[in-house]
């Protein structure tokens, strides 16, 4: 997989440099937008072409989901230009989508989809298509109204409608927020073996990493971009901001040599003093200079936790006779245990949640909760915060501030201030905050309590990269015990190290070790599996030819069938690794790499046919 990625990566970089005009699908020229006194971003310029998948990063509040609306007109920029290729279809998944009240889930899944003609598509096509999307996302009742769906719900199915529109151009805000780790893995596959052009804002970075090819970011008013996947951005990123932090460092250094001939200087001075006097300014600005990365190492002191935490004494709960969350369930949970929970939507993760902490009751057994034990509860619903309330104001009425441990204090401003609230945002009100600027208060909020037992449901929503990076740490420093409901699957690798898997039907698996340890052993597991069935199904076959007498052999025409079948495989695999290496040579040309790019999935779905048909055969001739 690495040496796949690292041949897309190069592919990538080859492709934007070398990038053919008559490949770009959208064009950004000298974009500047601010939203009153603020200005989000500042003459920047971009292309996304034929193909590309990129995904967009910023920090909370510094203009992502600003952008995407500006591309897709729903705001106008105050300069610059926004150009796509004639005739292109562009769908757009909103952040948080609207739709009239009175459509069903079908109708919905059909709004604003160009017409079955236009496509070239049969009407049975289509309502495969509808029935495959709903099916991979779990709604059920396609006739229900959209009145009726919570958010989530209707986030997947507004998802599952852009999807169905088979556009040209997918432009997608946050895609994975609502959707399970299950439902998050068939959209990796969705797009990265489809041959569309994908621009997407999400903070997932398993996806980012798997989908991408190019990152864009957006950092202190301007636009950088990384031609490869999540991992090279990572790495070159670093480069960008140690060069930066070095040139800050000697524009210091040069600044307060400057600043004493400023002070020495009279103040009536000549031509040249003017000029290195005005030099000085510009060189005051580039030394106080901030980037926003930021080395945070947040140990806050949790309050004493006992020995003894929480057991669950068979405890049971159903909603009906058809929903059943737990069955007759034990668990005894350790002390400073990080415990990750994870499982299809509706299978009562956040509901075992609720029964801990005692808002919904069991129908039968019961937790019991340690004396010391003091719970710091982020739910998926988050803090109802009164608006007009400034942000430090929010945190003070919680805590003035946190206790440390050997009489060190931490106060509500240095919360914020780690959380990057600086002292002038702190002063903001609350209904100026982005939706992941009031996410993070809500974080802060939480951590004001001091509390030495954290229960996370989806604290990864609408949390930027750098905040989230900021958690793990604190996280995995915490003194205390963590439970983390969570989709984010590196998120989870980062923090937790035993999981709880909810199956549905009251089934929970004890798992001890992390996420992608888990997804492992379950690959391993379904292997044997299938090895089995396939074992007892062979088995049965042959004693049912056996005891009828009709022992099935392979005809002259099927014997020529294979050996034309080993001849093509070994053709086709042959063509697939000449492919994967011209796309890492950097040789090719825009036109050969589009060429190859799209015959590469078609060939390993040859591939796949082929050697499949192989299999069945060679069964029967056994």
């Amino acid at each position: 997989m690495q040496a796949i990625g690292h041949k897309i990566t190069i592919f990538a970089r080859f492709l934007y440099t070398t990038l053919d005009m008559a490949n770009a699908y959208l064009t950004v020229q000298n974009l500047t937008y601010g939203v009153g006194d603020k200005v989000l971003f500042a003459d920047v310029s971009f292309g996304i072409s034929e193909g590309q998948h990129v995904g967009l990063i910023a920090r909370n509040g510094i203009g992502k989901t600003s952008l995407l609306n500006l591309l897709t007109g729903h705001d106008q920029p105050d300069s610059g230009s926004i150009i796509y290729r004639n005739g292109l279809r562009v769908g757009y998944l909103e952040q948080s989508p609207v739709y009239p009240e009175n459509l069903t889930v079908k109708d919905a899944c059909l709004w604003k989809c160009p017409p079955i003609d236009e496509l070239h598509e049969e009407p049975e096509e289509r309502e495969r298509r509808i029935e495959e999307a709903l099916s991979r996302l779990q709604i059920t009742d396609h006739l229900q109204l959209i009145s009726q769906l919570s958010g989530g719900q209707l986030k997947r199915v507004a998802l599952a409608n852009v999807l169905i529109q088979n556009p040209d151009f997918l432009i997608l805000d946050e895609p994975t927020n609502h959707l399970d780790i299950r439902m998050i893995e068939w959209l990796e596959e969705y797009l990265g073996r489809r041959s569309l052009t994908l621009l997407m804002v999400t903070h997932d970075r398993f996806f980012l990493d798997r989908v991408c090819d190019i990152i864009l970011e957006l950092d202190n008013q301007q636009l950088y971009t990384y031609r490869g996947n999540y991992a090279y951005f990572l790495e070159k990123r670093q480069q960008r901001m140690d060069n930066l932090n070095a040139e800050i460092a000697r524009a210091s250094n040069l600044y307060r040599t400057e600043l004493e001939w400023m002070r020495r200087m009279p103040q009536a001075r000549g031509h040249k003093a003017r000029y290195r006097e005005n030099a000085f300014y510009d060189l005051e600005r580039k030394a106080h200079q901030q980037t926003s990365q930021q080395d945070i190492n947040l140990q806050v002191k949790s309050t004493y936790i006992g020995s003894k935490i929480f057991e669950a004494e068979y405890v049971s709960k159903a909603f009906g006779d058809d929903h059943i969350i737990l069955k007759d369930f034990y668990y005894n949970f350790s002390r400073y245990e990080k415990m990750g929970i994870v499982g299809a939507n509706g299978t009562g993760k956040s509901t075992f949640i609720k029964l801990l902490l005692g808002l919904v009751k069991p129908d039968s057994g019961r937790f019991v909760v340690g004396e010391t034990v003091r719970f710091g509860y982020y739910s998926q619903e988050g803090m109802h915060f009164d608006q007009q309330m400034k942000v430090i104001d929010a945190v003070r009425r919680v805590a003035e501030y946190v206790d440390l441990g050997g009489g060190r204090h931490l106060t509500a401003m240095q919360l914020l201030q780690h959380f990057m609230f600086s002292p002038l945002q702190q002063q903001n009100y609350i209904y100026k905050l982005s939706g992941g600027e009031r996410r993070r208060l809500y974080l802060c909020t939480v951590l004001m309590q001091n509390p030495n037992f954290l229960i996370l449901d989806e604290p990864t929503n609408d949390l930027d990269i750098t905040t989230l990076n900021i958690l793990e740490q604190y996280l995995r420093d915490f003194k205390g015990c963590v439970i983390v409901v969570s989709h984010d699957r590196f998120f989870m690798d980062k923090v937790v190290d035993h999981l709880l898997v909810f199956n549905g039907q009251g089934r929970v698996q004890d798992f001890p070790g992390n996420y992608s340890q888990y997804r492992e052993w379950l690959k391993e597991h379904e292997t044997q599996e299938r090895k089995q069935q396939r074992t007892a199904t062979n088995k049965t076959s042959s004693e049912r030819r056996s005891a009828t007498q009709r022992e099935r052999r392979l005809s002259y025409k099927e014997r020529l069938e294979m050996a034309s079948l080993e001849k093509e495989i070994a053709t086709l695999g042959e063509e697939r690794q000449q492919i994967e290496q011209a796309l890492s040579s950097g040789t090719l040309t825009v036109a050969e790499l589009t060429e190859k790019s799209r015959r590469l999935p078609q060939l390993i779905d040859e591939l796949d046919a082929k050697e499949m048909r192989w299999l069945e055969l060679s069964e029967i001739g056994e």
